[in-house]
């Protein structure tokens, strides 16, 4: 009897255990369908979202088959209907691609076949366009009602309300591209036209790359395969040739920006005056040390002034146009590194000089401007003020040496202002929170919740991810971390571990938003039973531009010597097999990844390095020449950097995986290193994606992280 009720007493202590802890059991577990875009679950496990635009001050919130309207009492009446618009034109499949331009009662729907306006208030179609097939770059004025496009290498303009269609160019072809970005997307180029605020005149690029060679791409899609070359400026070889043109809509002419002898030049930051009269436009030399800011008179294109020169020992990066004050057009905001860090400037025209720097240090690093609000004479900005891991949002007053927080100050924050800037609608996340959307009244900071998304993760086995600080080997500066613990984690047992590197400019891993900015694949790996461990170390952005341009004309050498700071922190953690750390990276990734490989042979035992730069003189001429100044001028840094030099030094399993179309990082880096490595009687792993280019996706990604995580499961588990 006795021996009855003990077990009893042990039946009800294991189930009350069962209760009050989590049932691992019972918990699910990530797949790559899960956590990989192009992953069949995939859209499932994110958190929920809600589009929302302005129409005028007015918010507007987007579903497939509906718009809805934010009132007053915070709720939602429905502005028009999928239905209604259908009503019209039977074409029409899905909101998901409407826009509002100005204050009329007025959706654009647009897409690469048409474009729409449909007044909801009238219930009807108020213009309606069928796009040739094979049109592309498309930019659309709302002022003129005009769309510019380019089809068949050439520059149009065509009127949305009437039966009008002007040819601009006659001369475009794949060696002379008009209305397309130029240089490479660097230098914050994203597109290639752009309108007057009042649509009456075009501002367009027009790039002569006749002198590039061709770099041979292959399609193997074909029967025989074909050849598919692109124009590709190496470092050290010549560039092509960009000048900026000026259409007027009424007159059918073009005016050409009278900028003086286009070889080796680089025009950025276009941007028109608000009397769509004067045209504004950064000119920065091939070396990327000597900055111009340039006044045109937009009728003739002449030259009428230098505004504002700028040099660095290093490099300048002008990334943002200009904003004027809509309060008052002849000031305007510009963008500068020149004290170490982006912050805003505010110029006078009329007294053609810098007033006054608008950020400061307590401001951090700024990242966008959101606008103005003209009734407060203060700009929104998103910065790293609280935390450089982090993006919160500011106003900053003009007319008084103040800044405002304005939302929660935790997290990573994006936002959208209202066009009279008085309301913010302030999309976050932070480690816990995976996505919470509040509008702000930008005047007195009070907030109203829109969305509190659900942990997505809830029903699964998550690993525990955490996020501190170690010294960079330099022995002063703070490096960030990400580290990811395996599912189930023991602190008794020993775990391989996996470094996930970028480690290039421009970019960083590690931030304060949902999971400190994880990665899928990393929540895989745990489930997999590795710590994963990522690190942003000096020369990676946000932090300044010394922080950064420590790389400058070495790249990969200070950046490697931090990454081991990061191995010597996962080794002094006693649960991590200091025997089996592997590491994988993408890009500049791939070639910190196979450098470190090389580098420190007794340190990383298997690698994964994705679309890797190889040798930086087979890389193109404008972010290149940025880091590493040309081959000619800087031999010794090329060298040290070239990792086909090198590829003797192998000694673990190296996997090198590139897209066989990559318009990036030509295939010529992996093939070469390949037959280094040949040469040298080493031996890399091989294995590529025909008919992918720089990244894959789809289920191209999905198949990419199970090759990925085999390897480290072959080699390193």
């Amino acid at each position: 009897m006795v021996r009855k009720i003990k077990a009893i007493r042990l039946i009800l202590l294991l189930l009350a255990l069962a209760l009050s802890l989590p049932n691992m059991a019972q918990l699910k577990h990530f797949t790559l369908e899960d956590v990989i875009p192009g992953g069949e679950n995939y859209k499932n496990l994110q958190p929920e979202n809600m589009t929302l635009l302005w129409w005028g001050n007015q918010l507007v919130k987007v579903k497939e088959t509906a718009c809805y309207v934010y009132g007053r009492n915070g709720q939602w009446t429905t502005l028009f209907s999928l239905d209604d618009v259908k009503a019209q034109c039977s074409d029409v499949k899905s909101l998901e691609t409407v826009s509002f331009t100005g204050t009329a009662p007025v959706a654009l729907l647009a897409n690469s076949k048409m474009y729409l306006g449909y007044n909801w208030k009238e219930k009807k179609i108020v213009f309606l366009k069928k796009l040739k097939s094979g049109v592309s770059d498309i930019d659309y004025s709302a002022p003129s009602q005009m769309l510019a496009y380019n089809f068949k290498d050439n520059l149009y303009v065509e009127s949305l309300i009437q039966d009008k269609v002007i040819k601009i160019s006659d001369d475009g072809s794949r060696d002379i591209v008009y209305g397309q970005s130029v240089h490479r997307n660097e230098f914050g180029i994203n597109k290639g036209t752009f309108w007057s605020p009042d649509g009456s005149m075009l501002c367009f690029y027009r790039m002569d790359q006749s002198m590039v060679p061709d770099y041979p791409l292959v399609d193997i899609s074909t029967r025989m395969a074909t050849l598919q070359p692109i124009k590709y400026p190496m470092a050290g070889t010549e560039s092509h040739k960009v000048s900026v043109g000026i259409f007027n809509v009424q007159t059918g002419k073009t005016v050409w920006l009278q900028t003086g002898d286009n070889t080796d030049q680089y025009y950025s930051g276009i941007t028109w005056g608000p009397d769509s009269r004067k045209i504004y436009m950064y000119n920065l030399n091939r070396d990327q040390n000597h900055l111009r800011l340039w006044q045109f008179d937009a009728a003739t294109g002449a030259l009428e002034k230098v505004l504002y020169e700028e040099t660095h020992p290093k490099y300048i990066q002008p990334e943002h146009g200009l904003l004027f004050l809509p309060w008052d057009s002849d000031k305007f905001v510009y963008w500068s590194e020149k004290d170490g860090y982006d912050h805003l400037y505010l110029y006078s025209l009329a007294e053609e000089r810098t007033m006054k720097k608008i950020t400061d240090s307590q401001i951090g690093v700024v990242v966008d401007v959101l606008g103005f609000n003209p009734k407060t004479k203060s700009v929104i900005v998103n910065s790293t003020g609280v935390s450089p891991i982090q993006h919160n949002i500011f106003k900053v007053s003009l007319e008084k040496n103040e800044s405002t927080l304005l939302g929660d100050a935790t997290g990573v924050h994006k936002g959208t202002l209202s066009p009279d800037g008085a309301m913010l609608v302030d999309t976050w996340s932070s480690p816990d929170v995976p996505r919470q959307i509040d509008i702000i009244n930008t005047a007195n900071g009070k907030s109203v919740n829109l969305l509190k998304a659900d942990n997505p993760w809830k029903s699964y086995a998550v690993p525990d991810i955490s996020s501190g600080t170690i010294k960079a080997a330099d022995g002063r500066t703070d490096l960030y971390y990400r580290l990811v613990k395996p599912v189930g984690f023991d602190a008794q047992k020993k775990y391989p571990a996996v470094v996930y590197v970028y480690g290039g400019p421009s970019t960083r891993l590690v931030e304060a938003s949902y999971g400190y900015m994880y990665r899928g694949w990393e929540l895989y790996m745990a489930e997999k039973g590795y710590v994963v461990f990522v690190l942003d170390n000096r020369g990676s952005n946000e932090r300044g531009l010394e922080f950064e341009n420590v790389t400058f004309r070495q790249l990969g050498k200070e950046e490697m010597k931090d990454q081991v700071k990061g191995v010597e922190f996962l080794k002094s953690l006693s649960y991590v097999d200091g025997n089996r750390i592997g590491v994988h990276g993408w890009s500049y990734g791939g070639f910190m990844t196979t450098n470190l490989m090389l580098t420190y042979p007794d340190i990383f035992k298997v690698g994964v390095a994705g679309g890797p730069v190889i040798d930086w003189s087979y890389y193109e001429i404008m972010y290149g020449e940025r880091y590493m100044d040309t081959p000619q001028s800087n031999q010794q840094g090329y060298d040290d950097s070239n990792l086909r030099l090198r590829a003797g030094a192998l000694k673990g399993r190296l996997l090198v995986i590139f897209g066989y179309n990559d318009p990036v990082c030509v295939p010529q880096h992996t093939l070469s290193f390949i037959r280094a490595c040949e040469d040298a009687g080493t031996h890399p792993d091989l294995f590529t994606y025909p008919g992918d280019e720089h990244n894959m996706f789809g289920r191209d990604r999905v198949h990419l992280h199970e090759h990925i995580t085999q390897y480290f499961e072959d080699f390193l588990k």
